[in-house]
């Protein structure tokens, strides 16, 4: 059963990898039909073709590997013209680039091809596909979110502890001689669902927790909602030693390792958790906060990449907040689809690394860089300069920007692209992230 699970979440981040991919694609198809562009091909996937259908003007399939997908569009650079044999690599492959985009012109055509369109409507065009993972994005984490909820801690008490353990103790049961502990001896009971803390209303277990830990040793009037009636009760925490923590949640330590103790109030209350519906607003945070993670991490991509393959060649420890490979998706997905939680845990879980994925590939699609989308929106913008300053200058209309120059360059930003996956799939494989401990 669990080995079914386990493919069950590859599987489903298989789906959604190639949905992502196909709905980036169609991005970039339906404005170009609406403008008027010729479009040859609509694939997900590279590599042997597995199925394709041919609908009007325009072929549809799916390859064999679905690690992307493209559309053909005609004339995505103006026609070439007659130089002779190519001499040298990179005139060869600037001349079999011109060849390439030439056959896309079909015959009679020649108007409806993309270098032709006006430079708003070429950006609308690459822009379109980004744009569709963003929407995809913020719609699954508005789901996630909004939907489903996100797992906190309610004000409904779960459990209460009989005594107050002594700090450090590995001891687990309560002694004979152990002092009750506060909320124990106040006779708040599990179920009960606390409705103020000293005269303040809690809406949440946080606020609660916060009063408490800041009043060691004071008495607090509490209030709670016991089977539909109010119960009234003092409860006064006892001062214990807590590690801090900091913004992040991590644990502080001192300049020798220690770690750094405070003193802060205990009850003895732990809380049900509870899936909690967020404001709609919240998934277009969530998207707000994983494109910014993303785009640092983008920037500090050459620095993370030698320290992965330091990791692959050394053995040392991987940066759990370092980038995967598909590999390591769907390998993350099938951990969490094995995980002893909520089935609603899991799909939660799986739908957020869903959309991710999607922020990721709408960050990573607008790397200014042929032959990613924002480099053609680029070479657009540039040509739309190059025409504002002709026309503010009296001078010509300026010929359309031929990209075929820039072929070499774009040859050595895709072998970079695949050189880093492969590192990347190789220590997914060898040296996995763990985030689920």
């Amino acid at each position: 059963m669990e080995i079914l699970l386990y493919l069950g979440g590859i599987l489903f981040m298989l789906i959604g990898l190639a949905l992502s991919i196909g709905l980036h694609e169609i991005g970039h198809l339906v404005p170009a039909k609406l403008f008027g562009v010729r479009v040859g091909q609509y694939m997900i996937g590279f590599g042997p073709r597995l199925w394709s259908k041919q609908i009007g003007e325009t072929e549809y399939g799916v390859k064999a590997l679905p690690l992307g997908g493209f559309i053909s569009m005609s004339g995505m650079y103006p026609p070439s013209k007659d130089t002779g044999s190519a001499k040298g690599l990179f005139s060869k492959l600037v001349q079999d680039a011109r060849s390439a985009n030439d056959e896309t012109i079909a015959e009679g055509a020649e108007d409806r091809v993309f270098y032709r369109l006006p430079v708003w409507k070429r950006v609308i065009v690459m822009f379109g596909g980004p744009l569709m993972n963003l929407v995809l994005g913020v719609l699954i984490f508005t789901i996630v979110a909004s939907g489903i909820g996100i797992q906190q801690a309610t004000t409904t008490v779960a459990s209460v502890s009989e005594c107050v353990l002594p700090a450090g103790t590995s001891q687990t049961a309560c002694e004979p001689d152990d002092p009750a502990a506060p909320a124990a001896d106040a006779g708040i009971q599990p179920g009960d669902v606390l409705v103020s803390v000293d005269g303040e209303d809690v809406d949440s277990f946080a606020e609660a927790s916060s009063i408490i830990q800041a009043s060691p040793g004071v008495a607090l009037p509490v209030v709670v909602e016991r089977h539909g009636t109010q119960v009234d009760t003092t409860l006064t925490p006892v001062a214990a030693e807590r590690q801090e923590t900091d913004a992040e949640g991590r644990l502080v330590v001192d300049a020798h390792g220690d770690p750094v103790m405070h003193e802060v109030g205990y009850a003895g209350i732990t809380s049900q958790l509870a899936y909690v519906q967020q404001p709609i607003g919240t998934g277009l945070q969530m998207t707000g906060q994983q494109v910014s993670g993303v785009a640092s991490m983008i920037v500090t991509l050459p620095q993370r990449m030698w320290d992965i393959g330091v990791t692959v060649f050394t053995g040392a420890e991987r940066d759990p907040n370092g980038p995967l490979s598909v590999v390591g998706v769907g390998r993350l997905a099938g951990e969490v689809a094995v995980t002893d939680s909520p089935v609603i845990a899991r799909f939660s879980t799986l739908l957020y690394l869903l959309g991710a994925l999607n922020i990721a590939l709408f960050v990573f699609n607008l790397i200014p860089l042929l032959p990613l989308d924002g480099g053609h929106i680029v070479v657009a913008l540039w040509e739309g300069i190059k025409r504002t300053w002709a026309k503010l200058t009296g001078r010509r209309r300026p010929k359309p920007v031929d990209a075929t120059r820039l072929v070499p360059l774009t040859v050595v930003v895709a072998v970079v692209m695949i050189g880093m996956g492969g590192l990347l799939i190789v220590a997914d494989l060898l040296k996995p992230v763990n985030l689920l401990g």
